[in-house]
């Protein structure tokens, strides 16, 4: 049995309190949880919702640099053994605080890791934004997005079985994948995500870190 907890940051990017994307995330956390836990792998979650950091973001694009609370939450996402990623969908692409935080993110930081993709929206026309927007940003970074991305409608958070069934599924199924993923990487040792000595390179700041210093 594998003693050492894999760790996966959620990152929601819903605006209201409380959102469809985070239930989305909390379902897409919970599953893969329980998938990894079948399988007799420990895991540990942590969640962070984009709006509570929505004005440090804004300093970071303006200034370079990250203020405290921000900068913790990105050393524990870029230390992650995996990431569920899920975000709204405005004007039929990812919202603005999504790709406002993906871009502090050094491009570098999320190579190879394992990512697990959700998205809402008001009507199922909007499901192609998943492998026409959102996948694509991630593999631009060198991610891995597992095949199956979940996307949900407002339709499907029903209380018939016709509707909540399928968006189970492609839960299920995207979480599988994920812990498929999880269970693959190596097991490495435990380290502190607030430390930023384990991802920070030789010879790289903090501002090359958070893409606020690095020439245009």
């Amino acid at each position: 049995m594998t003693t050492t907890a894999r760790r996966i940051a959620v990152i929601s990017a819903g605006l209201s309190n409380p959102s469809s994307t985070r239930m989305l995330a909390d379902r897409l956390a919970a599953a893969t949880v329980r998938d990894l836990a079948e399988r007799e792998i420990a895991a540990e979650v942590d969640v962070f919702e984009l709006r509570d950091y929505a004005h440090d973001i804004t300093n970071n694009l303006l200034t370079g640099f990250a203020p405290p609370a921000l900068e913790t939450m990105i050393n524990a996402v870029v230390s992650a053994d995996a990431i569920i990623a899920v975000t709204p969908i405005f004007s039929t692409s990812y919202s603005g605080l999504f790709k406002s935080f993906i871009d502090i993110v050094d491009p570098d930081a999320l190579t190879g890791t394992p990512v697990l993709i959700g998205a809402t929206a008001g009507t199922a026309r909007h499901s192609l934004a998943i492998d026409y927007a959102i996948r694509p940003l991630f593999t631009y970074l060198h991610a891995e997005p597992v095949p199956t991305g979940v996307f949900a409608a407002s339709s499907d958070w029903g209380t018939s079985a016709d509707r909540v069934a399928p968006l189970g599924n492609r839960i299920d199924r995207g979480a599988r994948e994920l812990a498929d993923a999880i269970a693959r990487r190596p097991v490495t040792a435990s380290v502190d995500p607030f430390d930023p000595a384990h991802y920070l390179g030789e010879g790289r700041s903090f501002g090359h870190l958070l893409g606020g210093l690095a020439g245009e």
